[in-house]
């Protein structure tokens, strides 16, 4: 019945979500645009004409009317702008590259601050710190003297669970979690909480929620989405919105506890085949509506200022440069009055443009650039002299300025004080507020799942002798995932995160206040045998892009925690397994090597919250039940990486909305299948893999002198004789920039353990570096392999960088038989990378990995 879905869709609408999908189910042969299989969509023809596309799907939606004192105001504003101030309004540097000084010159509308990045680039910049940053950026901006104009500029940051770039912020549970208590009025409590810490360092802006509903779990941003099906995300989203921004046409909206929020991504990132990031998304446009955009539905009605555009395509077309649905659908048809940011330079990946020009973006509907690094200078004159030759309309750059006026007027900030004086700046009580803690602790209990619960060993006596095992059991920063002070959540230790507590210190004061003993082992030894094994384990920190993977099996190459779980199991030990995880995965080995199993996702700064739930009260009764349930299907086997409820054959190990309770018998035994299934597409491994996009676990990025090596733990770090930051190479921070200026200072990849070079590769094994040089002096620059007291070895590369051009990226390999040359065994290497120059060199690296080749430079 190929036409019958959309005659119906506005009655399915009307009838309701849930019912909605049966029916799309009921009536579907294959996914269809207007009569058209979509396995013969051509994304970039249909683009082009706007008859292939079906408007009456998307709704109209109940937006606020704009008020005439407002738009009076916006028309008032433009009148006396220069074109050049009015790009300037549509440019969004990042505090990394843009100065107090560039600011008072240009007038830029926003900047921001990526994950990761710091006032004056301290990783440990204080409240303070982020008030007077933000006071200097906006006293700059409405200085006239240079630009004249006197516009006031606002900040906009990444507070995705919690304000989680502030040390000793509450960092609330993953969205992933936060799906699982089904909750809205907590959701609406949290952004309340974060909206307050966020406006207590001066800041006016926060890009959430993210609204993805995710339908690959491979995906590495899966913990970003509440759920798997849109029935949650779209409650959530209105939820969000309004306790971050207040509500919509109340007396408190956008008032001085609230900040301006943003509807991300827009459209369809959780739907990109095979969970690649920033990918292909190939539904029809009605499962776009009734899967995707349901979140927009809730946030946008709720009054959300902002939409970030994704990186994502549909049908082959970048969202950052798709007219229909950035101008046509969102704005025309539902409705949209605010303005659409992009993501991280996103509209460099649009075709025919780059990252320092693109009109196509504009004239699609995106109303400001998000150009971080040195991005932001040529794009602002490239804008200017674009509109100048016609290639983009000034009637579309008035018309983008006059939504971003709109969302600063509604905010305020042409009335507010400067951000240092505003009512809760520099408030550092505000900053982790037991009040926000409070909230975040009963969100981590309400997160946890109990899969599994064998004679009911859950829930335990907390007078006993409890072992606690495993490398996330005192991890705050593990048990907090990505987007964690750090873009990728790496690098952070406990006393990072003052006023949290890990899993095992929630563990240690229930036991301890009952007059057990906690006894923390991370590889699960002990001195005497304990009474229970509570084992702590998961999934390493990772944000976008890095966390992409292959299959869903937990820790396919090396099952160092099953390790762990059955020696515990072996030895007669009660074990409590807690799980870590941005997603559900297949962990069948551990679930029969455990007698009981709990979810814990990504719990956030409140461990406590956990062990609030484990331990029964002194007098044995259940102080927390597990309320949990599954926002996401649990895989029966490694391959169902596309497992959501509602589709055809659908049968997981555990269904969605499945948690339970105290009480309720386990529903499965110990024996589930550990048959482990191949991914089709999987490939003999050819590589070792040091850097690409990042440092690789178990490898860490060190820098310092060889004796006094400091751990790169944010996206800057500065010792003698070298600067290092991260770099955009074709994604965000996917590239090193290394700036020597002499002396004794090294770059190293170091690992936790010994490496052996030898057993994957044979004779033709090199290192192979993607690099670009910029300057260079005459001295050495030596890269070597170590492998322990007085065994290293080393080669020169200077003279072959010196021959490379200029500002070119360029590969270059150096036979692993030069290392072993030189004196390195390479069976046991624990920094098989350190770069070091005794003179200037600028180097930026792209990538290392250890493969095979026939080519490589001379040893000599």
């Amino acid at each position: 019945m190929p036409n019958l879905k959309h005659k119906i869709a506005p009655f399915m609408r009307a009838l309701g979500l849930s019912i909605a999908l049966l029916l799309i189910s009921a009536c579907d042969d294959a996914p269809q645009v207007n009569g058209e299989v979509l396995s013969k969509f051509d994304g970039e023809k249909v683009a082009s004409s706007s008859g292939n596309f079906d408007l009456s799907i998307w709704p109209e939606l109940p937006i606020k009317p704009k008020e005439a004192s407002v738009e009076t105001k916006i028309q008032e504003i433009i009148a006396g702008m220069t074109l050049e101030q009015k790009v300037a309004q549509l440019i969004q540097p990042e505090i990394r590259d843009v100065t107090v000084e560039d600011m008072r010159r240009y007038g830029f509308g926003s900047y921001l601050n990526g994950g990761g990045a710091f006032p004056n680039n301290n990783k440990h910049a204080t409240p303070q710190d982020w008030v007077a940053l933000a006071e200097a950026m906006y006293q700059a901006s409405v200085d006239d003297t240079l630009d004249g104009s006197s516009i006031p500029t606002i900040w906009g940051t990444d507070a995705v669970h919690g304000h989680n770039n502030v040390i000793g912020a509450t960092l609330f549970p993953h969205n992933i979690g936060l799906g699982a208590t089904n909750n809205p009025a907590l959701i609406e409590e949290i952004a309340g909480a974060t909206a307050r810490e966020v406006m207590a360092t001066g800041i006016d802006w926060v890009f959430a929620p993210t609204v993805a509903v995710v339908r690959d779990d491979r995906w590495g941003r899966t913990y970003e989405g509440y759920s798997e099906d849109p029935e949650i995300v779209r409650a959530y989203s209105a939820a969000i919105v309004k306790g971050l921004q207040g509500g919509y046409g109340e007396s408190n909206f956008l008032d001085d506890d609230h900040v301006i929020s943003t509807v991300k991504h827009f459209l369809g990132d959780g739907g990109t085949q095979d969970g690649v990031d920033q990918g292909n998304n190939i539904a029809s446009e009605q499962d776009l509506f009734d899967l995707h955009a349901q979140g927009y539905v809730g946030g946008l009605s709720a009054g959300s200022q902002t939409v970030m555009a994704s990186f994502n395509s549909w049908h082959g077309k970048k969202m950052h440069g798709h007219k229909y649905l950035l101008t046509d659908v969102l704005k025309d048809k539902m409705g949209f009055d605010g303005f659409v940011v992009g993501d991280w330079l996103g509209h460099g990946q649009i075709k025919g443009c780059s990252n320092q020009g693109c009109s196509q973006a504009i004239n699609a509907g995106l109303d400001v650039f998000m150009a971080p690094s040195d991005a932001w200078k040529p794009l602002l004159f490239n804008t200017i002299a674009q509109v100048k030759s016609g290639e983009i309309s000034e009637s579309r750059i008035n018309d983008a300025v006059s939504r971003v006026l709109r969302v600063k007027i509604r905010a305020g900030v042409f009335d507010k004080p400067s951000p240092a004086n505003r009512a809760l700046s520099g408030k550092l009580e505000i900053i982790g507020a037991p009040e926000h803690r409070a909230i975040a602790r009963r969100a981590v209990r309400e997160s946890l799942v109990l899969l599994k619960n064998n004679a009911q060993l859950l829930p335990l006596n907390p007078n006993q002798r409890v072992l606690v095992a495993g490398d996330a059991a005192d991890n705050i920063g593990k048990q907090s995932g990505g987007w964690t002070i750090t873009w990728q959540g790496t690098g952070n230790k406990n006393n990072d995160f003052p006023g949290g507590t890990s899993i095992f210190q929630g563990i240690e004061h229930w036991v301890s206040e009952a007059g057990g003993v906690a006894e923390l082992s991370v590889n699960g030894d002990y001195q005497q045998k304990p009474d229970v094994a509570i084992v702590v384990f998961g999934e390493e920190p990772y944000a976008e892009g890095n966390g992409d993977i292959a299959t869903l099996e937990y820790q396919a190459g090396n099952k160092r925690d099953l390790a762990l779980l059955k020696k515990l199991q072996a030895r007669g030990i009660p074990v409590v397994s807690v799980f870590i995880s941005g997603r559900p995965l297949w962990v069948n080995p551990e679930l029969n090597a455990s007698d009981a199993f709990v979810a814990a996702w990504l719990p956030g700064s409140e461990g406590i919250g956990v062990a609030d739930v484990l331990f029964r009260a002194p007098d044995g009764t259940v102080r927390y039940d597990f309320t949990g349930r599954l926002s996401f299907s649990w895989p029966a086997r490694p391959d169902q990486t596309v497992l959501n409820r509602g589709d055809e054959n659908y049968a997981p190990l555990l269904p969605y909305g499945f948690g339970l309770r105290y009480g309720e018998p386990s529903t499965f035994a110990d024996n589930l299948s550990e048959l482990r299934v191949p991914m089709p597409h999987q490939k003999a491994v050819t590589e070792r893999v040091l850097f690409r996009k990042s440092v690789q676990l178990p490898l860490t990025g060190m820098a310092g002198r060889v004796t006094e090596l400091q751990e790169m733990s944010s996206n800057v770090l500065e010792v003698a004789g070298l600067k290092i930051r991260t770099l955009d190479r074709e994604l965000q921070e996917d590239a090193r920039l290394l700036e020597f200026t002499g002396g004794d200072a090294v770059y190293a990849l170091t690992a936790d353990q010994p490496m052996d070079l030898t057993n994957t590769f044979g004779d033709s094994a090199v290192l192979r570096m993607q690099i670009r040089i910029g300057e260079i002096s005459d001295s050495d620059v030596t890269l070597s392999m170590l492998c322990g007291v007085n065994c290293n070895g080393s080669v020169n590369l200077a003279p072959q960088l010196r021959a490379l051009p200029r500002h070119e990226w360029q590969s270059i390999q150096v036979a692993l038989s030069c290392f072993s040359e030189a004196g390195a065994n390479l069976t046991k290497i624990d920094v098989p990378f350190q770069l070091r120059s005794r003179g200037k060199l600028e180097l930026s690296f792209s990538e290392i990995v250890i493969t095979n080749s026939e080519s490589a430079i001379s040893c000599n």
